[in-house]
């Protein structure tokens, strides 16, 4: 794990509660050695975000109980797969992020200066 630090350095704030979020399902978009593709990115999903996702076999529209996974509507805030999340904004259909919940092992794959182009919670100029 990072120490829950977020990509700007700070505290890694909780991404979701409705629906739970994170690979274990605690809110935050934790790291660690037992998942094995990272959950790194809290994202605030879209319509086309999602439609690309199912396209590519990533399907988030289609709740998997046994998996506590509720299926994602545009809106939710979800801790989405790292090098997924890069997929899509390579294609063009990158949806928002927020910072303060993003885990800094994102910055592992996708650029800081990516993700700050889709931030919705972007800090201020000195």
């Amino acid at each position: 794990m990072t120490g829950r630090r977020n990509i700007l350095g700070g505290p890694l704030d909780p991404c979701g509660f409705e629906p739970m979020t994170g690979y274990t399902r605690n809110g935050c978009c934790d790291d660690g050695p037992d998942d094995p593709n990272p959950h790194t990115v809290c994202a605030i999903v879209t319509k086309e975000f999602i439609a690309f996702q199912d396209g590519i076999g990533n399907n988030l529209s289609v709740a998997e109980p046994d998996k506590r996974f509720p299926g994602l509507v545009p809106g939710n805030r979800w801790c989405v797969l790292t090098a997924k999340w890069y997929e899509a904004y390579q294609n063009g259909v990158a949806c928002p992020v927020v910072l303060s919940a993003t885990n800094k092992a994102a910055l592992d794959i996708i650029p800081l200066e990516v993700l700050m182009e889709h931030a919705v919670d972007r800090p201020a100029k000195a």
